[in-house]
Order: structure tokens, then C-alpha cells, then sequence
């Protein structure tokens, strides 16, 4: 009796009564009963700041590239004058050199991407559906390792290697092959004195650079072929190449062409590479890097830098088209 007359005049366990406030609740279990009642609202919070990151840094900061773009400089206080104008994209399209500078590059992405595909499909098919698991552990070692390594290290790595006394040099001299060599390198557009200098070998530092962004969507994406639409295929009297051809290929596009996202965007964007490595010749990263640094012509670096981004919309609405995404 005594426990509950205390009960009843609010005497028994002063504590509790402080910290339920006055409708019985604290504040935090009141607003987490609501966040827990709505769930749309909790994951609207969960997921504010990391887009107010995105919107501010990155939509931003594209916005501020896209406007700029728009911008001229002035020939004679070589300042940018913040007036919106066609004349730096008419300078852009207009000037021979220009123009040039993106197909050369717009080619060796393409050249990239379909040589990366057509090294990691055996790859990447090979690790899905018939490597086991120790084998698959050492695949994943042996395309991850190279990442490991510092981005500047293996450009002058390559460097060294394709040079004209270098190691490929002499294991093609090794192999009996070192006419075929020559042959490429006196071929007028990809050759070169050595392989260090000409565009064969920058290609062929793109191939190994972006590799691993191939190899690992499309196994990503052969592994989650079904196993049984094989065997049916199989039982249908389907070859194998028919079954690639009608099964394991339409399923590997979402793969293929998220693979060929990094492996283009990549190539369109990079400037160490062709710096180092290559004949002499101007791609899109080096101008950028030029315009804007050496030049001060912040308005054609970003005009110049506009063109991957349209580019790479250009082929992710040809992929779309093409029913790539289809079976994500």
C-alpha cells in the first residue's frame, strides 16, 4: 500500500518520472517512434548529406565547368570575360587542330575498349565458369596486383620496357619476331622509331592500364548467368557458339558495357599516359591540362572538357538503345 499511495502522488522513482516528460516519452523515443512509423522520411535524412556532397562537389562543380565553357578570354588582357558566347566552342569545332585532338582521341578510346573486351571476355568467362576456387582467388590476385601500384611507376615502368633497347625489343629479337616489329613500327600512323614513341605503344599501356575495369564487371556479370539456361541451350541442339551467341552474351552486356564506361571515360581523360608515353601528338587530357595551366584559357579547357562528357552520354544512350541495360 504504501508503494502505491507514493506511486499514485508521483513520489516512486523520481528518475523515471524526469525522464518520461510529460506525455510519458522522452524526445529521442518520440522521434524515433516517428522516423520508425516513417520510413520514407528517415531514409529522406539518412540520405541528405551524402546527396547535398554530390549536388554541392560534383553537379557543382560541372555546372561551374559547363558555364565556363560559355566564357571567352580576351586577346589582348588575356582575361576571361564572363559574357555567354558560342565563341569558344565555334573555336573549338572551327580550328583544324582542334578537331583533330578529339578525333585522335575519340580513336584511340574506341580502340581501347574493344581491345579490352576482346582480351577480358576469355578472362573474366574463364573465372565465372570454370576456374576453381583456388584458381579463382589467384585470377582475382593477378588483375587486382597491378592496381596496387602506383599509377606513375607503371606508365614509366612501361616506359623502359617499350623502349628501342628495351624488353619487348628484345623478346620479340628472342622470339625471331623482331621483323614483324619493325614492319609495325614503319606502319605511317601507329608506328614510330621504338615502341616508346609511337602510338602502338600507347595503346598498348592503355590495354594494360584499364584491363582490370573490364575483366571485373564482366565476370561480375557472366557469373550470374544461370547455369540451367546452358544446359537447356544444350539440350536444344544449340552449339556453342549459338548458345554465346543467344545466351551468354545478351546476359554479359550490363557487364560489357559497364566495363566499357571505365575503360572509354578513362582513355578520353587521361593525360600522363600520352605524355609519357606515344608519339608526339595532343589529346583531349593534355590540352585541358595545357589550356589551363600554361595557356590561362580557362574557357577552351572547359570546352575542351565538355566533349568526353558528351561523348560518354552519346554512348550510354547508344548502349541503352542497343538493350544493354535490359537485364539489370
Amino acid at each position: 500500500m504504501p508503494g502505491a499511495f507514493a506511486s499514485e502522488m508521483g513520489f516512486g522513482n523520481p528518475r523515471r518520472s524526469s525522464a518520461s516528460g510529460p506525455g510519458g516519452h522522452s524526445p529521442l523515443r518520440r522521434v524515433s517512434s516517428l522516423l520508425y512509423r516513417r520510413s520514407t522520411l528517415y531514409l529522406f535524412l539518412l540520405l541528405l548529406p551524402p546527396l547535398l556532397w554530390l549536388g554541392t562537389v560534383y553537379l557543382g562543380s560541372l555546372f561551374t565547368l559547363l558555364m565556363q565553357s560559355f566564357y571567352a578570354i580576351d586577346e589582348f588582357t588575356a582575361t576571361v570575360v564572363p559574357k555567354l558566347t558560342l565563341a569558344t566552342y565555334e573555336q573549338l569545332f572551327r580550328h583544324p587542330a582542334n578537331v583533330d585532338i578529339i578525333l585522335r582521341t575519340l580513336a584511340m578510346a574506341v580502340a581501347v575498349t574493344i581491345a579490352c573486351a576482346l582480351v577480358a571476355f576469355p578472362i573474366a568467362n574463364y573465372m565465372a565458369r570454370y576456374a576453381t576456387p583456388r584458381m579463382r582467388a589467384f585470377f582475382y590476385v593477378g588483375v587486382m596486383l597491378p592496381m596496387w601500384t602506383s599509377y606513375l611507376v607503371k606508365v614509366y615502368a612501361w616506359r623502359l620496357i617499350l623502349a628501342k633497347q628495351g624488353i619487348a625489343s628484345w623478346f620479340a629479337a628472342t622470339l625471331g619476331l623482331d621483323g614483324v616489329l619493325e614492319a609495325a613500327l614503319a606502319t605511317p600512323v601507329i608506328g614510330g622509331p621504338s615502341l616508346a614513341s609511337s602510338y602502338l605503344g600507347m595503346f598498348i599501356v592503355f590495354v594494360y592500364m584499364w584491363l582490370p575495369f573490364m575483366i571485373l564487371p564482366l565476370h561480375a556479370a557472366l557469373e550470374r548467368v544461370p547455369q540451367n539456361l546452358l544446359q537447356a541451350s544444350a539440350d536444344l541442339g544449340a552449339r556453342p557458339r549459338q548458345t554465346f551467341r543467344s545466351v551468354v552474351l545478351p546476359l554479359a552486356l550490363p557487364g560489357l558495357a559497364a566495363g566499357s564506361v571505365f575503360t572509354f571515360s578513362l582513355t578520353l581523360g587521361d593525360y600522363i599516359i600520352p605524355s609519357v608515353v606515344g608519339a608526339p601528338g595532343y589529346f583531349i587530357g593534355m590540352m585541358v591540362f595545357q589550356q589551363q595551366g600554361t595557356a590561362g584559357n580557362i574557357p577552351l579547357a572547359a570546352a575542351f572538357s565538355v566533349v568526353p562528357i558528351v561523348l560518354i552520354a552519346i554512348y550510354l544512350a547508344l548502349a541503352k538503345r542497343a538493350g544493354a541495360f535490359d537485364a539489370l
